[in-house]
């Protein structure tokens, strides 16, 4: 039956069928957190090299690798409300490219100063560039599987910073720690041709901004079960219920307040331990008594169980309520990261356990971005993506900078592990209270 008169864009979305146009979506979304990912971890990587050329200590790096997730941070906090304003695509297309030329900056660094303003530069384009695909692939995905979807593309994360590992192991006893960099700089920039010529705009961000109906029907044409042909105008649903403040201020109103609050606690904490052990691992893992390849392998597994754990949580979101998978994943977290400051002597059970709690860490971080992009409408969801993401990248600077703190101060590895189970118990605690609050909240709220 083929669509006719004015027609919801949701409606459109929700009953397509899951066809190659989504997977198209999904692995350019996916090449772009693959590129974050190495990216992110490959200071981690290059690190022990990088000190003994330049002769400078481990904790030297913490500004440097604190600067990457500022720049993360601030990218986020401005490209969402100018991704809301002027569009998903073109944000996405420019941060690619933005990072890809600050990347071949980084690669040919001289000091550390130098190094830390490439790596700041390099983090506001990757900023930029996660929560426009992440709100891009949301926008598109049928209602049924948008869970899944999101967080099989978000799969490109931990499997670009394992694949960091590897690629890095590889690259610098041939080619020294810069080729890692160079690597880095070169990838974003052929995606970003790639995402010129292939990606489509988001139809609920031009239904939403009132675009030629010509345009959304051309797109949604791609997707959509049956003929668009008799359409005469498209609508969102969720509009009724929209604020008429500006993107940000919207985020800052009622109803959306005490949710938003929630995210960004939750998310801050998952941080303070993602980029902890991000940045971290191959060192704490050192200093655990491990040689350096076996600190490399272990490392892995954590991002290689992320995988499995963020495939998990969306086929588990798509069916059960969000909030307590993600709130469940958070505990067995704390858990896991109770014990693994316990139990570090025997290698095999020390892997599986760091295995285990990538499963947990990354299934319930992956799971936020599906909390964010069902809690806000069209005109602000990229903003709330992109500052959950802002704000939380703060709790990655406070994670890598408490610990280079921590180390310069002779803490034990396993000490400074064990405290990480804080702030995943507060991050659990703040999805249940988001939950409860979704539950109570007005009727109709996305």
């Amino acid at each position: 039956m083929a669509y006719s008169g004015k027609v919801d864009i949701q409606q459109v979305i929700d009953e397509s069928p899951f066809s190659g146009f989504h997977w198209l979506l999904i692995v350019l979304g996916f090449l772009v957190l693959a590129i974050d990912g190495f990216d992110t971890a490959a200071m981690g990587y290059i690190a022990p090299t990088l000190s003994a050329e330049w002769g400078i200590h481990k904790q030297d790096l913490g500004p440097v690798l604190s600067a990457a997730l500022l720049g993360l941070s601030l990218g986020a906090l401005i490209a969402g409300p100018v991704s809301d304003r002027m569009g998903r695509k073109r944000v996405l297309v420019f941060s690619c490219l933005f990072f890809g030329l600050a990347s071949l900056g980084t690669a040919w660094a001289q000091s550390l100063n130098t190094l830390t303003l490439w790596r700041f530069l390099t983090g506001l384009g990757l900023g930029a560039a996660m929560p426009n695909a992440i709100t891009l692939i949301s926008e598109f995905a049928p209602q049924r599987c948008r869970a899944m979807a999101i967080n099989t593309m978000y799969c490109g994360f931990p499997l670009g910073a394992a694949g960091g590992g590897a690629i890095s192991s590889w690259l610098i006893p041939h080619h020294g720690w810069r080729s890692v960099l160079l690597t880095g700089a070169i990838a974003p920039l052929i995606l970003t041709v790639l995402l010129a010529l292939l990606l489509p705009e988001s139809v609920k961000f031009l239904v939403q901004r009132g675009k030629d109906v010509m345009q959304v029907r051309r797109i949604a044409s791609r997707f959509a079960r049956s003929t668009l042909g008799s359409v005469t105008g498209f609508f969102l649903a969720e509009e009724k219920v929209a604020s008429k403040k500006g993107s940000v201020g919207q985020l800052f109103s009622m109803p959306w307040l005490p949710g938003t609050l929630m995210l960004w606690v939750t998310y801050f904490m998952g941080l303070v331990i993602y980029y902890v052990l991000l940045s971290w691992m191959p060192t704490l893992m050192q200093g655990m008594g491990y040689a350096l390849a076996e600190s490399a392998w272990l490392t892995s597994l954590f991002t290689f169980g992320g995988t499995a754990g963020i495939l998990l949580a969306g086929w588990m979101m798509d069916r059960w309520e969000a909030h307590k998978v993600v709130a469940a994943g958070f505990v067995l977290t704390m858990g896991l990261i109770l014990l693994l400051g316990l139990e570090h002597n025997h290698i095999a059970l020390f892997g599986g356990l760091i295995f285990l709690m990538g499963i947990a860490m990354n299934g319930a971080q992956s799971g936020m971005q599906t909390l964010a992009a069902t809690f806000y409408p069209t005109e602000c969801r990229a903003t709330g993506i992109a500052w959950m993401q802002g704000i939380g990248r703060f709790g990655g600077v406070a994670g890598t900078m408490t610990s280079a703190q921590l180390l310069s101060m002779q803490w034990h590895a396993d000490s400074i592990l064990m405290i990480l189970s804080v702030p995943a118990l507060v991050a659990a605690a703040a999805t249940v209270y988001k939950m409860l609050y979704s539950r109570a909240r007005e009727p109709g709220v996305a």
